[in-house]
C-alpha cells in the first residue's frame, strides 16, 4: 500500500510561475487594499471593482503554465498516495496532472451565487470574465468564488481529515501564518516525517520539520529524493 503524502501548498508554490502574490515588495497588494477587494465589505461597497479585478486574475492565469514543481508533484502518484491542500485559488496543480486537489480558500476559475457558496459554475477560457447582472439560473447575482477575509473556510474540516491521516507531510511555499491553514500543522500524527520548501527563513516551523530552503521547483526535485528513501 503507498503511503499516504499531504502536501500543504501556499502563494510560494506558484509564483516560479509568474503568479504575483499579495505579500511580497512587488505583489498585488501594492495595487489593491484587501478591504477593497477581498472582503464581503467591498464587494457590498463596489461590486464591479471587485468582479473586474477577479477577470484580470484570471485573464493572467490563462496566460501562465505550471511549473516544475508543480510537475513534480503530479509525478509523486507514482509512488506515494498524493493529496494536496492548497491555499491557492490557481488551477496550476490540476494542471499539472495532480488527480486529488483541496482547494481551501476556492477556485478562480468557478463563481457562485452571492447566497450560495455551495454552488459553482465553472467559467471557461473563452470567457473568463463576470460581471455585474450576471446571475445564475435562480436570477442570483454571480460573484468569485474565493473565500474572502472574514468568510469562514468550508473545507478547513476536510483538510484536517487528511493531514491527521498523513504518513509524510509537506509545506511549500507558504510563511504558516495565515489561519485556519497554518493551525493544520497541528494535526500531524506524532512522529509524522514533516518536510517544509521554502526559501525563506520560515518563523512557525517545528524543531522537527526538516527545512529545504529553496524555492519551489529545486525544492521538490530535493524533496522527490529525500521521499524515495522513505517509500
Amino acid at each position: 500500500m503507498k503511503k499516504r503524502l499531504i502536501i500543504l501548498t501556499g502563494a510560494g508554490m506558484s509564483a516560479e510561475s509568474g503568479i504575483a502574490t499579495f505579500r511580497d515588495s512587488d505583489g498585488l497588494w501594492n495595487n489593491y487594499k484587501v478591504e477593497e477587494v477581498a472582503t464581503p465589505e467591498g464587494f457590498a461597497a463596489n461590486p464591479e471593482l471587485v468582479l473586474d479585478f477577479y477577470n484580470y486574475r484570471r485573464r493572467e492565469l490563462l496566460k501562465v503554465m505550471p511549473n516544475v514543481g508543480h510537475t513534480g508533484l503530479a509525478d509523486l502518484e507514482k509512488d506515494f498516495d498524493v493529496r494536496i491542500i492548497t491555499q491557492n485559488i490557481d488551477n496550476l496543480h490540476e494542471k499539472a496532472g495532480s488527480s486529488s486537489v483541496l482547494h481551501l480558500h476556492g477556485e478562480l476559475m468557478k463563481v457562485c451565487p452571492v447566497n450560495d457558496f455551495h454552488t459553482t459554475y465553472e467559467l471557461s477560457a473563452e470567457n473568463p470574465d463576470i460581471h455585474l447582472g450576471d446571475k445564475d439560473p435562480k436570477g442570483v447575482q454571480l460573484r468569485p468564488f474565493v473565500v474572502w477575509f472574514g468568510e469562514a473556510v468550508p473545507m478547513i474540516e476536510p483538510a484536517i481529515k487528511w493531514v491527521s491521516e498523513a504518513n509524510l507531510f509537506v509545506v511549500i511555499g507558504t510563511s504558516l501564518n495565515v489561519y485556519p491553514a497554518a493551525g493544520l500543522l497541528h494535526y500531524v500524527p506524532k512522529g509524522t516525517p514533516i518536510f517544509l520548501i521554502d526559501p525563506k527563513e520560515v518563523s512557525a516551523t517545528r524543531h522537527d520539520m526538516h527545512h529545504i530552503q529553496m524555492g519551489a521547483s529545486r525544492g521538490v526535485k530535493i524533496l522527490t529524493e529525500l521521499l524515495m528513501e522513505l517509500r
